[in-house]
């Protein structure tokens, strides 16, 4: 083995030669190497030299061999050897592919001399912040890197949830469940070194859309609610055993009638279920364990048994009389509090408090706190009936107006117009924003609630409002807690951090796209994007963890990184409203299509007309019609046939506007690498309402980095150089890829004013029709009506953009403006531009370029590049004449102009960059041309080719080593062992014994002087004892649930250090136990729980740490203690029984872990 490392090491040495001599390939190499000729005299450049400075800078000597281990004595065992061998063919990887990319694929076309704007690096114009590490967020494990859109249609996941013990994660999507096993989620996917893939996990068969996940970790069982109405059970031991083969439900029974909302289990083990129309549904824990024990010829009959086991607590609340508002709205959220033995149910904007128990409805209250009167509703007479049916009934209006039509539609629309303005201006409906969008519960058992407009309220256990506070506008879409932390998820991406105390302690943007669920993994906080992406956090995030696995992944960015190549065709050309020649779309495109893998084309001027465009901005206003007129798919199905669609190329999006139109095609050899297609439209034209000037989008997500392409056409006229600068700032500021976070409540409150907005932009259309005589009054009807419509649609579903938030298309890595951005030639004559252009002199001309003097002066386009151009003026032409003889030589003499250009940026702040992770999109310029022999149209079709580098990262080996760092670095190992220390904490007694409606005080002390305990209190099952002997195992109810005769409070708290808590274990009245048979009370008997005993387990862990200690303490209930001998073979002084607040300490014992316990409860026996 040591003659590998001499090896590697003299490979590594070739590389680091001087340049006079970079040959690689001498003696037995590998042939696969690239050689470098001594003798060729060209000269080298620095830019191959600078990917091997950056290696050897990248990697110190540690960080490369760290991924080896160290065996006893001292040297490296075979793993550390492999491990070398590794890191070193994936640097070799790397360098193989840069060398790749610049020497073979750019087929031996130079890249063409820019001119870069001013202004670009600063304001909304600063590049993305691009590295291999984020500088302004912690590192994340990506569990599951952001899949492409149109992979995941009828696949998305939508609910998260982790098991107790941390070894599953559980997701609920839109045709199943999904689970994922966590002792592989370092691991490096299906596909190793696919950018896409993720850790592996388990598909369900085939359901309807999962809503919500519930965990009961005592049963291994994973409950789901479905859009169809059923809930399903999931066997934790059964679904991770075939990727290849989805696992089944082991129970499934319809549940509602509607969606099932929400799920939930209570103290007591019952299965709580919720659903539209505040239907609120119990599941007895005692069905679901009759059919736990059914025999196989008995399954069948598991789905019936349980679906007539229900308790209907919305009817019974009302058979009793009771009305309230609750009762009327979805159940949305469901939320068990174990220590008071309640639960909550929350609507939209209100919630109810119920008795575990007795399963009665407490309290109803809104989001202020104030609670609501139960009042009791009375029956109505026949004739209160009858008045309030006649009064309810419309009165019809039976004159005829004397108004003639014109009058009636003014009426109509000014009314119409006013409504909508006065929507606009309000930005909002009602309570709408308060909605309840996210309940949890916290350690210190309060009750924390998030809303639509981010606000956080904090309540304690019986309702009252006692904190609120707000750091972010957007809308909470999840909350989570772990430890001593609450975590909120924002619409905006962006994830909160805060103590129990409502302090904000970290924030940063999580993901790209609202995060729409969490859940406690082992060691993260794993979030949920509404793109599907999964990343985990740290529990300790933020914190010291966090800047030394920064520090590790930069210093190896290079073994995670992989480059891509690829070229763009980018297309633009103002049509005039005529149509093509196939000749001409083969002379434009066709035939530079052969080695491109995307093409962009930008069309102008597609169709045109007052009518037209009266229509466009109908549709734009009512949001329909967006795929465009008959006109604009010609130019699409003719595109496609000259890139030979459907055989070569696939077309991935298009979007019209009035006149404009956008198009991408993709080869398909790359098709499944693009997705995440999304186009946008902003009208310029009549005060930014009509399309007939403005611009259309397309942004899309290749090779996981964002390009954009924006087909523009802005203010005509020599003059309007400012009016051209402002559409473009209009553009840039206002263009919105966004989808609304929220379809569903997005679509509800939009209803109000859309209606309004398509009758005013309908009845305008109508006005230009009738009185065609006045088309300005017309327009600017539908210009009010669109432009008003597009204001509140855009504050509604993004908000009002602060001033530190940038636009959309600054996130890009890459964009491209094509287009007739319509700029003209200054100060120079017809005769005068003529003879420059005869005599190809364009030095000359490009110094009286509009754009470019605005450019040059940072007024538009800032940063922006553009290759010299090197071809006639595209502007203005008489059709069908060929050549420069065909200029424009009419009447007017239009000045000829570079109207038609292509303009790009990517992620380099200067041309010196090369491709990283730190500059992961660069490209360049390899052809700039108009196609001069095109006719049809009075401006020439312009093309530009692009070569583009791409960097990406390698998710699956990024994956693998940020757990080789968590697992071998030893100052993170020192940290989570200080972090993750469990205090040590003791009980007063290890049994209780109780009486009819007895109460005993067992006490827990934190016997550490610095930190925090957290204890949980849960039970692990009841047995019967007969004739002092164990008669049954303990037999769990459901998610560790009390038996119905035990009290326990609290069962979760703190405990400050060297402080001691005491909890409170009370037996109960009996009660008569019922049998519910399709919601009816059946068969109720009363419960025999005389000589039962219980195991409650206390965990006890640290605020930053998973780990737990258990404490087992044996609670039985007795009769009679005058003849029973108590445990542990002791007997109780019969002269004086112990009072309920007062305790021995029996037996008691330095519980240190739950080695020690089971050992301790091992040996204990019964006499």
């Amino acid at each position: 083995m040591a003659s590998k490392h001499h090896a590697v090491d003299d490979l590594f040495s070739s590389f680091n030669s001087s340049p006079a001599s970079p040959q690689l390939n001498s003696g037995n190499s590998s042939p696969n190497l690239i050689t470098f000729d001594d003798d060729d005299n060209t000269p080298t450049t620095s830019k191959p030299l600078m990917v091997f400075d950056r290696f050897y800078d990248s990697s110190s000597e540690d960080g490369f061999y760290s991924t080896g281990s160290v065996g006893a004595g001292g040297g490296s065992t075979t793993g550390g050897d492999n491990s070398l061998i590794q890191a070193a063919g994936n640097r070799l990887d790397y360098m193989m592919q840069y060398l790749d990319r610049k020497l073979l694929t750019a087929d031996g076309k130079e890249a063409l001399p820019e001119f870069i704007g001013s202004g670009g690096g600063r304001g909304m114009f600063k590049l993305p912040i691009k590295a291999a590490v984020h500088p302004d967020r912690p590192p994340s494990l990506e569990f599951r890197p952001h899949p492409l859109r149109e992979s995941q249609i009828g696949r998305f996941l939508r609910v998260l949830s982790g098991t107790g013990d941390g070894r599953q994660l559980w997701a609920g999507s839109e045709c199943g469940v999904r689970v994922w096993d966590m002792s592989e989620m370092y691991s490096g996917g299906a596909e190793d070194g696919d950018a896409e893939a993720e850790v592996p996990g388990y598909e369900s068969v085939a359901t309807s859309p999962t809503v919500c996940l519930v965990v009961d970790d005592v049963n291994t069982v994973v409950w789901s609610g479905h859009k169809d109405g059923k809930i399903r059970g999931w066997r934790m031991d059964q679904c991770c055993e075939d990727y290849d083969v989805p696992f089944k439900p082991c129970l499934s029974w319809q549940a509602h009638r509607g969606p099932v909302l929400s799920l939930v289990i209570s103290s007591y083990g019952d299965l709580w279920s919720g659903s539209e129309g505040g239907a609120l549904i119990v599941w007895p824990w005692e069905a679901l364990e009759k059919v736990c024990v059914l025999t196989r010829e008995e399954r069948h009959l598991a789905s019936v048994i349980v679906g007539k086991s229900y308790i209907d607590l919305k009817n019974q609340v009302t058979a009793n009389g009771i009305s309230c508002s609750i009762l009327s709205a979805d159940v949305r959220y469901l939320l068990s509090d174990r220590s008071g033995a309640k639960v909550w149910s929350a609507g939209t904007l209100s919630f109810a408090l119920w008795d575990a128990y007795t399963r009665e409805l407490l309290k109803v209250f809104n989001m202020d706190g104030l609670a609501e009167n139960l009042t009791t509703v009375q029956d109505l007479t026949a004739e209160e009936e009858a008045k309030m049916k006649f009064a309810s009934q419309t009165k019809k209006d039976k004159l005829q107006s004397s108004m003639s039509f014109f009058q009636r539609s003014r009426n109509a629309i000014m009314g119409a117009a006013d409504a909508v303005l006065r929507v606009a201006a309000k930005g909002g409906f009602g309570d709408d924003s308060r909605r309840i969008e996210a309940l949890i519960i916290t350690t210190d058992g309060k009750i924390w609630t998030g809303s639509a407009n981010g606000l956080i309220v904090k309540w304690d256990a019986n309702g009252n409002r006692l904190q609120d506070f707000q750091y972010h506008s957007y809308a909470i879409r999840c909350l989570c807690t772990f430890g001593l932390r609450v975590w909120v998820g924002y619409a905006s991406g962006t994830l909160h951090v805060l103590d129990l105390d409502g302090n904000l302690v970290g924030e940063w943007v999580a993901h790209g796209s609202p995060i729409i669920d969490m859940a406690v993994g082992p060691g993260y906080i794993f979030t949920l994007a509404n793109d599907g992406g999964i990343h985990g956090w740290s529990i300790l995030t933020p914190g010291p963890l966090d800047k030394i696995l920064c520090s590790e992944l930069s210093d190896r960015e290079l073994l995670y990184t992989k480059l891509e190549n690829f070229k763009i065709l980018a297309g633009t050309w103002n049509v005039a409203q005529g149509k093509a020649t196939h000749d001409s779309l083969i002379s434009w495109l066709g035939s530079a299509a052969k080695d491109i893998d995307i093409v962009a084309v930008g069309l102008q001027e597609v169709e045109m007309g007052a009518g037209f465009l009266a229509m466009s901005a109908a549709r734009e206003t009512m949001q329909v019609g967006l795929e465009g007129s008959s006109a604009g798919q010609w130019w699409l199905d003719m595109i496609g046939k000259t890139l030979d669609e459907g055989s070569t190329f696939h077309r991935v999006g298009s979007r019209q506007l009035a006149g404009m139109l956008i198009g991408v095609w993709v080869r398909y050899n790359i098709r499944g690498n693009v997705g995440d297609i999304d186009v946008a439209a902003v009208p310029c034209g009549f005060g930014n309402a009509i399309g007939n000037k403005g611009a259309v989008g397309l942004r899309m997500r290749i090779y996981g980095r964002v390009i954009c392409f924006v087909n523009c056409h802005f203010a005509a006229h020599l003059e309007a150089v400012n009016r051209r600068n402002a559409d473009f700032d209009h553009v840039y500021k206002t263009m919105s890829f966004s989808r609304s976070p929220n379809p569903v409540n997005a679509s509800s409150g939009m209803l109000p004013y859309l209606f309004l907005s398509c009758f005013l932009a309908t009845s305008s259309y109508s006005l230009w029709i009738l009185y065609g005589s006045r088309l300005v009054s017309a327009l600017l009807f539908a210009a009010a009506a669109s432009s008003a419509f597009q204001t509140t649609r855009l504050e509604n579903a993004m908000g009002s953009l602060s001033v530190s938030e940038l636009p959309e298309l600054s996130e890009a890595d890459m964009f491209v403006f094509l287009g007739d951005f319509n700029y003209r030639l200054d100060d120079i004559s017809y005769d005068e531009a003529r003879d420059f252009i005869s005599q190809r002199s364009f030095d000359w001309l490009r110094e009286k370029d509009q754009l470019h003097i605005e450019m040059k002066a940072g007024t538009v386009f800032q940063g922006m590049r553009e290759a010299v151009i090197t071809f006639p003026p595209t502007y203005k032409f008489e059709r069908h004449q060929p050549g420069l003889a065909g200029y424009d030589s009419g009447e007017k003499k239009r000045i000829p102009a570079w109207c038609d250009r292509v303009l790009y940026r990517d992620n380099r702040p200067d041309s010196s960059d090369i491709c990283s992770l730190n500059c992961p999109v660069v490209s360049s310029v390899l052809q700039y041309e108009a196609c001069m022999d095109v006719t049809d149209s009075d401006h020439k079709p312009v093309r530009c080719i692009f070569n583009v580098e791409l960097a990406r990262v390698d998710e699956p080996k990024r994956r693998k080593l940020f757990g080789e760092i968590i697992k071998s670095n030893k100052k993170i190992r020192r940290i989570l062992e200080e972090q993750c220390n469990v205090p040590d904490a003791i009980l007063s007694t290890n049994n209780i014994i109780l009486q009819d409606n007895d109460t005993s005080v067992l006490r827990i002390t934190n016997k550490s002087g610095e930190d925090k305990a957290l204890f949980k209190v849960i039970c692990e099952g009841q047995c019967t004892i007969k004739d002092r002997k164990q008669t049954s195992s303990h037999h769990p109810r459901g998610a560790y649930g009390f038996p119905r005769w035990l009290e326990v409070k609290p069962t979760v708290g703190i405990i400050e250090p060297n402080h001691i808590v005491e909890i409170s274990v009370h037996h109960q009245s009996y009660e008569t136990v019922k049998e519910y048979v399709d919601g009816a009370p059946q068969n109720g008997w009363c419960e025999d729980v005389r000589d039962k005993e219980v195991m409650l387990v206390v965990e006890v862990r640290g605020s930053c740490t998973t780990e737990r200690k258990c404490h087992r303490v044996r609670v039985r209930h007795n009769q009679s203690l005058s003849d029973r001998p108590m445990p542990m073979e002791q007997k109780p002084d019969s002269s004086a029984r112990d009072h309920a607040s007062v305790l021995h300490r029996t037996d008691m014992k330095w519980l240190t872990g739950s080695r020690d316990v089971v050992d301790h409860i091992r040996d204990l026996h019964t006499p």
